[in-house]
């Protein structure tokens, strides 16, 4: 079958930098094409550039055809014709690709308008019909909706009809699905999938999430540095990988049924080389301590309920919701967006005021406490969230960050901070002269460490980690959950995990609490979860982890 997109010889430079170098690759018609790797490997320039939207001073060579027509070499005029006719392409973050001050309708009218010249009443129409293609609920209401009234799952879905608006023959998706919750994810795929079907396109779908590529992709090419290392079927890579660095993704990556637990084996992580190719090393299980030994829970919630002053039925609360987390257990806690995780936390840290029920820290019922009464609390409570990035104050060095919470909390003298600051940077596999760096110097990954060293260098006996390792990639996500374990171990630590992947919760967490529309459905060890569940929301999100969702699972999530 002939190609209907093909990269040869593309290569991309920016000044002395090559960041792809002679990339050989195509896509045929009604194929689901995988590019896999990780943050910085060249995937996301190779799409913006096929749309032709790489940066100005970006410097490209070789060819991309399309049906037989080099994109690079056509006019801005004749570019544009194809961009959403002909090639399509879906953006990882809706909320900033989509415009905030049109209504969806509107955005999606522009299109059909521009492309397909109708009029606007035509146009309207369709826009709702696209809207109910990817199951928006009460599609004729919404259509006049902002990007700010939907959901995360709504959104991306929006930018689905956007691009599907005009049938176009290619559809370029660059991590759709990142940051979703499991159900949704699967909902985005099948609809992916489906409209590959009818309208025949070729999808070139962009990750880093190997789980999803082993349930959709035809064939799945690998990138690292910058090159095609690996390209295959999707059976002859997930069986037998032949680069080292397609077996680390795989050994790293927590898909399939067969996710480990940390009191059995560590995550294999990734180990990078300059002039080599990368190695693989999986840490050693170091000697457990029971958690269970304690007599009493660290922290303990007695049907506490939270609801905020608002009549919209989106608006996330908490419904009477007992939960116990002993010292040295974690506890993961799963759901979907706005079923009241995020909430939850707030009311543990007391940013909110539960308004029923009893909150108990080391059997203190800090319920109703006061600001002063709670100081002492806010050291040995504190949190790593999920954007590293936006949690780090980007004008602060390293060493400002981590000296910041010392001397909020007034422990030691001013002298000593410095070196508590290397100790903990020591601690969480950063080197010393990190100390003298901002933030924006750093990996994703390696700020995530830095967010984990705030948050250890008070010393605290409970930390929350709010959806630490979402954005992360695959290699960079085992790092991270190996560190938190071992830290977990070495210092005692509770951990309350938030997160909306099961495999991750899988491998890290003692216990399971699992919570729906504000409530707290099920809970039970990591075992009894996966093998017995008891809950219908539950089966659910097993069902989609293991097989994938096709139809009718929260539909409009």
């Amino acid at each position: 079958m002939a190609s209907l997109l093909e990269y040869k010889d593309f290569s991309v430079q920016f000044g002395d930098r090559s960041v792809v170098r002679h990339l050989n690759l195509s896509v045929r018609a009604g194929e689901f094409m995988a590019l896999v790797g990780e943050s910085g490997c060249g995937k996301s320039i190779t799409a913006l550039s096929t749309m032709r939207l790489a940066p100005d001073n970006a410097r490209l060579s070789g060819e991309i055809l399309y049906q037989g027509s080099n994109l690079l070499s056509l006019s801005d005029s004749a570019i544009r014709q194809r961009r959403g006719k002909d090639i399509a392409m879906i953006f990882q973050e809706p909320m900033t690709s989509l415009n905030p001050v049109l209504t969806i309708g509107q955005q999606i009218i522009e299109t059909l308008r521009l492309h397909l010249g109708l009029s606007a009443a035509a146009a309207r129409t369709r826009a709702i019909e696209l809207l109910q293609l990817v199951n928006i609920p009460q599609a004729n209401q919404r259509v006049d909706d902002y990007a700010h009234h939907l959901s995360g799952g709504q959104r991306q879905r929006v930018m689905i009809a956007m691009a599907v608006a005009c049938e176009p023959k290619l559809l370029i998706a660059d991590e759709p699905t990142t940051a979703l919750d499991v159900t949704v994810q699967m909902q985005i795929l099948s609809l992916l999938d489906k409209l590959r079907q009818e309208l025949g396109m070729g999808v070139l779908f962009i990750t880093h999430d190997l789980g999803l590529v082993e349930q959709r992709a035809d064939r799945v090419a690998v990138m690292y540095q910058g090159e095609k290392v690996e390209e295959a079927s999707k059976t002859a890579l997930f069986q037998n990988p032949q680069h080292a660095y397609s077996q680390g993704l795989l050994a790293a990556s927590l898909h399939g049924s067969n996710t480990p637990h940390y009191r059995s084996s560590r995550l294999t992580e990734i180990v990078h080389h300059a002039d080599a190719p990368p190695t693989l090393y999986i840490p050693p299980v170091s000697e457990i301590r029971p958690f269970h030994c304690a007599d009493k829970p660290l922290l303990e919630l007695k049907n506490v309920s939270f609801h905020y002053p608002s009549s919209s039925a989106q608006v996330p609360s908490v419904n009477d919701v007992s939960l116990e987390i002993m010292p040295g257990e974690t506890l993961g806690l799963v759901g979907e967006s706005g079923c009241g995780k995020s909430t939850l936390s707030k009311l543990i840290l007391r940013l909110l005021s539960a308004q029923k029920g009893q909150i108990l820290f080391d059997s203190e019922d800090i319920t109703r406490h006061s600001s002063s009464q709670l100081a002492p609390l806010r050291r040995r409570v504190q949190m790593v969230f999920q954007d590293p990035y936006a949690s780090l104050n980007p004008r602060h060095t390293v060493g400002e960050i981590l000296k910041t919470p010392l001397r909020v909390h007034h422990l030691g003298e001013r002298a000593s901070h410095h070196k508590a600051v290397l100790k903990i940077l020591d601690q969480v596999g950063l080197p010393a002269n990190a100390i003298e760096r901002y933030p924006h110097e750093f990996s994703g990954g390696q700020r995530q460490r830095i967010g984990i060293a705030r948050a250890l260098i008070v010393d605290p006996q409970l930390i929350i980690c709010d959806e630490p390792v979402s954005a992360l990639d695959v290699s960079v996500q085992a790092q991270i959950l190996n560190l938190l374990v071992d830290l977990k171990q070495e210092r005692q630590l509770s951990l309350l995990f938030i997160s909306h992947d099961l495999a991750v919760v899988r491998y890290i967490a003692d216990r399971v609490m699992v919570m729906y529309q504000g409530q707290s459905v099920e809970q039970g060890s990591h075992q009894q979860i996966w093998q017995h569940p008891q809950h219908p929301y539950t089966r659910q999100l097993l069902q989609a982890i293991s097989s994938g969702v096709e139809k009718g699972l929260l539909t409009g999530a």
